[in-house]
């Protein structure tokens, strides 16, 4: 069937069925996007502090062909980019100043008085109106994601729909209860999306199934190495932060000691509660294995019923030496036949579910660019290896062009054996740390000079 979407708003293309989205032939998809990132920039430009700067200094006035973009994607880090004193300080006053040039909302209305906690502070937002979320990368410094309300609907009706075709489960009618080897919530991106959308798709509260019931504070995420450091020396009281806090963190480090033996008893009381029965569960991939193994060691396996779901991510982080079948045996112990998988980024709405054949599909209105190491476009055809480069047509609350720290192998014709359409992404992704020492040395399309002035207005605060 002929699928007629509107550029101008791309938020409710997210209703459509992804069926129809991937079915949309390749000349009329890209026009719509153009169309549609041509339009979110002109909206965007002048609303978002940070985009008008970049925009400015790099020239930017308008879209006409999809690689104008890049020039004012945002680098992944701009979203770190405060001064740590911020948040040592816990001056919220200047972090909320520092947000506010990375969203369209007007923060300085926010009602900042009494707070002593970035958990009090990210509360603060969302009773504003805000849903800032963060992620933590391997420098423990938190980004936060200036995301709103309006951006909710959207949101949620990606997640169900790209769980549907992750997983073939249709979350709107088939609820099944749900374990995850995890905390209850938090305002980290994924916790905070389990709790927005995953306990629903589960049935209520009490059909989502965690291994600890607490949430995690974001200042034990963001103040962990500074704790740490503090402790080491015996200094930890003179942080003057909140007894429940430390309290809280100890509680934690005490978890994560013994958190394999928690997790390991956890599940074995869940597989003999729900034996026979219908059941969805996720975490990450190396958490899956560790269990896998654990109890395929002891001569185990789980007896759910046929259709039962598995979905994971994040690799196998933390997982040394993983054997190359680790797959296979999750899905063994597991008793499942699929292990549903996704890929995508804090910032951007959409993930791209990994298909049978083993790529990660983009939806439309998650649009893929490529970048060689000097800044420039990729061609959209063939194979290509780049640098990726997302932009997301629908937030209204800031800007949603981000150049990653991800190289990533991109299959422009769409001849793909399991019969989605769109662009695919081979699962084999690499960060560039990786092979670079640790450090992401991202080459900016336009002027350098103009990039590295960006950040610095980002970076400084009154």
């Amino acid at each position: 069937m002929t699928v007629s979407l509107l550029p101008d708003n791309p938020a409710a293309w997210t209703y459509r069925p992804f069926e129809q989205l991937f079915a949309i032939p390749r000349e009329e998809r890209e026009k719509l996007q153009l169309e549609a990132v041509r339009i979110n920039f002109a909206r965007m430009r002048n609303k978002v502090p940070a985009l008008k700067k970049l925009a400015d200094r790099q020239g930017v006035d308008h879209i006409d062909k999809l690689e104008d973009v890049l020039p004012v994607c945002f680098d992944h880090r701009v979203l770190k980019n405060y001064p740590i004193q911020i948040i040592e300080n816990r001056d919220f006053a200047k972090l909320t100043s520092w947000l506010d040039k990375l969203t369209a909302h007007d923060l300085s209305r926010v009602d900042l008085t009494g707070l002593t906690t970035i958990e009090g502070w990210l509360q603060r937002l969302e009773a504003y109106g805000m849903l800032v979320t963060y992620s933590s990368g391997t420098t423990g410094k938190l980004s936060f994601v200036p995301r709103s309300y309006d951006e909710l609907g959207p949101w949620k009706y990606h997640f169900y729909s790209v769980n549907r075709a992750a997983s073939g489960i249709d979350h709107w009618v088939d609820k099944l209860p749900t374990f995850f080897p995890g905390y209850r919530g938090g305002s980290q991106t994924m916790l905070k999306m389990m709790s927005l959308f995953n306990v629903e798709m589960a049935g209520g509260d009490q059909h989502y199934h965690t291994l600890y019931d607490t949430h995690i504070p974001a200042d034990l995420m963001a103040l962990s190495g500074r704790m740490q450091a503090a402790e080491d020396k015996g200094e930890i009281m003179n942080l003057g932060l909140d007894p429940a806090l430390l309290e809280q963190r100890r509680t934690m480090l005490e978890q994560g000691r013994r958190r394999d033996e928690d997790m390991e008893a956890w599940f074995s009381k869940l597989l003999l509660e729900f034996k026979g029965k219908r059941v969805k569960i996720g975490g990450t991939f190396s958490d899956l294995y560790r269990v896998a193994r654990a109890g395929l060691d002891k001569g185990l396996r789980c007896e759910f019923a046929p259709g039962s779901v598995l979905s994971g991510g994040g690799g196998m982080k933390g997982y040394k030496d993983a054997p190359d079948d680790w797959e296979e045996q999750v899905k063994y112990f597991f008793g499942v036949e699929k292990l549903g998988n996704q890929y995508g980024f804090s910032e951007c709405i959409g993930n791209a579910p990994l298909c049978d054949h083993g790529f990660f599909h983009f939806l439309p209105y998650t649009v893929p660019i490529l970048m060689d190491a000097d800044g420039n476009a990729l061609p959209r055809e063939g194979v290509q290896k780049g640098r990726l480069v997302l932009v997301d047509p629908i937030p209204t609350s800031y800007w949603g062009g981000f150049t990653s720290g991800d190289e990533v192998t991109m299959h422009w014709e769409e001849d793909c054996g399991c019969g989605w359409g769109g662009p695919r992404a081979a699962k084999t992704i690499r960060r560039f740390a990786e092979g670079e020492g640790g450090d992401d040395k991202i080459t900016c399309a336009g002027s350098q000079a103009a990039y590295n002035e960006f950040m610095e207005f980002v970076a400084g605060v009154e």
